[in-house]
């Protein structure tokens, strides 16, 4: 065939595929109006959304009371046992920083150092170029300290637990937690389409009969807990876990956030504190949020683990970028200072107990906590606890009340963080101004 018989038979193609059929052209033209979908407002407009309601039924009464808005107040201080709120410096009982290592010199010169090394991001996932040192060295140093072959540094507390435990359970397996624990860890089982079940707080026969009714009809089965829980400031019973976890074959993971750097002779968490075999608990989880002073978030225990996380894990590194330069310097550093200096560890707790004993012996209920930096102050009353709160802050004290549905609506109360640096002066003067608001405190309207 010549050249000028293809052009020919190309152009004679082109003009059938661009001349369009009937029924092509009807299929271009824009599809009739269907009606429109009936459907309540409640169910696509934001204003209309139950939760919505919610917070404008508290900002109402806010008002209704001539409350001050102690939520989302400008910081202009570190938040240790004093914080400036505002240009008021305030007693502060709502700091997660523990051990005063947020504002510690030698953790802040370790962030700077590590900034004007490798900058404010880590610029990707560490599988790929986000890798730096400091994570290896944090994690090797995390690893002595507790014990464990392994461990794996990411970029944030609540999802580290929560994605940790997302991956590890699936549908054949069953997570029992205690009832208490975190919402990161409660996020990370219904992402899984693992059976779930809580038993009451530290009620260990409890356990033991669900594992003896359900244990046979699972594969993986993974035990919940935290060393020091968050609300109630009380510590669990290892030993009796770690006894329960091994007859029935199971895997225990403990929650460190609230007890790492600050129980235990030296501060070391629920290893130091009970003094037992580190290998006995299968997985550690920690935030670097508290004692540590920064964010990020680790788990650790047996080398097989920390693999299977760190490569198949999703949000623990994978798809995720790799903690900060800064933060995971100031974590090391933070570390490090408390393996020097476990007096602050021990100041903490010698604090909180001052604290409670001040508190009973002026007839306040300060629940199960010991040994602890949490100790909570019952108020039993949403609106007591929410008024005593509000007048506690006019007298300089920042503690905040815990309400519903954070707690059940019979356990309100105010919590109470035990910071190391915090005076017995600070301490006796909280506890004398809780006792003279309590003489005068109104009655519950049954807003709440």
């Amino acid at each position: 065939m010549s050249v000028k018989s293809s052009l020919e038979r190309l152009k004679m193609q082109i003009r059938r595929e661009g001349s369009d059929s009937e029924e092509d052209n009807a299929a271009k033209k824009p599809p009739q109006s269907r009606g429109e979908v009936k459907a309540s407002p409640a169910f696509y407009q934001f204003d209309k959304f139950p939760e919505y309601k919610e917070f404008t039924t508290m900002e109402w009464y806010l008002d209704k009371e001539k409350y001050p808005r102690t939520q989302f107040l400008k910081r202009l201080s570190v938040s240790d046992a004093t914080v400036n709120l505002e240009g008021r410096e305030m007693i502060n009982f709502s700091t997660y920083n523990y051990l005063g290592l947020a504002g510690d010199a030698r953790v802040k010169e370790a962030a700077k150092r590590a900034v004007d090394t490798f900058g404010t991001s880590t610029g990707s996932g560490r599988s790929i170029t986000g890798e730096i040192d400091l994570h290896r060295a944090f994690e090797n140093e995390i690893c002595e300290v507790l014990g464990t072959e392994d461990a794996v540094l990411s970029v944030g507390g609540y999802s580290t637990n929560a994605f940790a435990v997302g991956y590890l359970c699936r549908n054949k397996d069953l997570i029992i937690y205690d009832e208490l624990i975190h919402n990161s860890a409660l996020a990370g089982c219904k992402m899984t389409a693992a059976r779930r079940i809580g038993f009451p707080h530290n009620d260990y026969e409890a356990l033991e009969a669900l594992l003896a009714e359900n244990r046979g009809k699972f594969e993986r089965v993974l035990i919940l807990v935290e060393g020091v829980y968050s609300m109630d400031g009380d510590i669990s019973d290892l030993p009796r876990l770690i006894d329960i976890k091994r007859r029935y074959k199971a895997l225990l993971m403990v929650d460190e956030a609230h007890s790492f750097g600050i129980i235990g002779p030296n501060g070391l968490g629920v290893t130091d504190y009970f003094d037992f075999d580190p290998h006995e608990v299968d997985i550690y989880f920690g935030s670097l949020s508290k004692s540590f002073g920064t964010c990020g978030g680790y788990i650790a225990g047996p080398k097989p683990l920390i693999a299977m996380l760190k490569y198949f894990a999703p949000g623990v590194l994978l798809y995720g970028a790799a903690p900060t330069p800064a933060n995971t310097a100031a974590g090391l550093e933070s570390l490090r200072i408390m393996r020097a200096e476990p007096q602050r560890a021990r100041r903490l707790v010698d604090n909180a107990r001052h604290f409670i004993q001040r508190a009973k012996a002026a007839g306040l209920d300060t629940y199960n906590s010991h040994d602890s930096a949490v100790v909570p102050l019952m108020c039993r009353d949403s609106e007591l606890a929410l008024w005593l709160s509000m007048a506690l802050f006019g007298q300089g004290i920042c503690a905040y009340p815990m309400l519903y549905p954070i707690v059940p609506r019979d356990k309100s109360r105010l919590r109470f963080f035990i910071n190391t640096f915090h005076t017995h002066e600070q301490l006796d003067y909280t506890i004398q101004c809780i006792v003279d608001n309590l003489r005068v405190a109104p009655k519950s309207k049954g807003v709440f």
